[in-house]
């Protein structure tokens, strides 16, 4: 289990004054304005910054974090990961799951049989949709619906489904 959860990553500076444009990768962008820190992740090395303000900005997120205080600096933490550590997370609801979580996780049939591994979770806006990659190299996909994902076990590693008829 991952122990940081990524929530952005840098996209550009913003003004000259080492503000960074951030697109966020988690569902709750507000949660920006509840952080005094996070990590930054950018050529093997991460450390913590704290944030010093927060704004929005149509779908972007507007970071000053201390220590990059110019245009120059800003621009070098490019496409730079933001992360958290899990135990500052959001709390998942109950049948809600961090993506990071579910990649990789066996899928099975109702009676116990491997049918693959989850490789991707895409996000369509009325629900989300599994990649499961089979044995043979070859993949499908998967509503993430209560009739087709019966059961998920982060602990146990698997996912059981329910192959519709036409699926």
């Amino acid at each position: 289990m991952e122990d940081y959860l990524r929530i952005g990553v840098i996209t550009t500076a913003h003004g000259v004054k080492g503000e960074v444009k951030v697109f966020p990768t988690t569902d709750d962008v507000k949660r920006f304005k509840k952080l005094k820190s996070l990590y930054l992740s950018h050529k093997d090395i991460t450390k913590e910054l704290k944030v010093e303000s927060v704004k929005f900005f149509k779908q972007f997120v507007i970071l000053k974090l201390e220590g990059i205080d110019d245009m120059d600096k800003a621009m070098g933490y490019r496409n730079a990961d933001l992360l958290v550590s899990r135990k500052d997370a959001v709390k998942c609801e109950k049948d809600e799951y961090f993506i990071v979580d579910l990649i990789g996780l066996k899928v099975i049939d109702e009676e116990g049989g491997f049918i693959g591994v989850l490789k991707e979770v895409l996000p369509t806006g009325a629900n989300d949709v599994y990649e499961i990659e089979r044995e043979d190299g070859t993949s499908f996909l998967l509503p993430a619906i209560k009739e087709c994902v019966l059961d998920v076990n982060i602990k146990e590693g698997f996912v059981k489904v329910k192959l519709l008829e036409g699926l």
